[in-house]
C-alpha cells in the first residue's frame, strides 16, 4: 500500500507549486529525510493544504515531489525557520515538517 501510495503522489498528481530547497535539505531528502521548513528557500504556486507540490534543487531541477503540510501562504510565512517557531509565527501548531516523508517521493 505505501508503494501504491507514493506512486500515486509521484506520477499521477498535478504539481500546485513548488518548494525549492538549499543544498543542506536536499542532502537529508537524499537520506530518506522530511521536508522541514529550515530548508526551504522560495514557495512559489498557490497551493492549499495536502496539495502536491514539486520540491526543486538549489539549480531549480526537480528532485522531488509531496502533499505540502502547509498552504502556500503558511509555507512561506515558515520557510527558513525552525520547526519550534511555527506555532509563534502562525498562531497554530502545525506538523513540524512541511512535507513529511512519508508523503514525499524523491525522484
Amino acid at each position: 500500500p505505501s508503494s501504491a501510495r507514493k506512486a500515486w503522489i509521484g506520477g499521477n498528481l498535478n504539481a500546485h507549486g513548488a518548494l525549492t530547497v538549499d543544498a543542506g535539505a536536499l542532502s537529508a531528502l537524499a537520506k530518506g529525510a522530511s521536508l522541514l521548513p529550515a530548508g526551504v528557500r522560495a514557495v512559489e504556486g498557490d497551493f492549499e493544504r495536502g496539495d502536491v507540490v514539486v520540491v526543486k534543487a538549489p539549480d531549480g531541477r526537480e528532485v522531488a515531489r509531496g502533499l505540502t503540510a502547509y498552504a502556500a501562504e503558511d509555507a512561506r510565512r515558515i520557510a527558513g525557520r525552525k520547526s519550534h517557531e511555527i506555532e509563534e509565527i502562525l498562531g497554530y501548531r502545525g506538523r513540524d515538517e512541511m512535507i513529511h516523508r512519508d508523503d514525499l517521493v524523491v525522484r
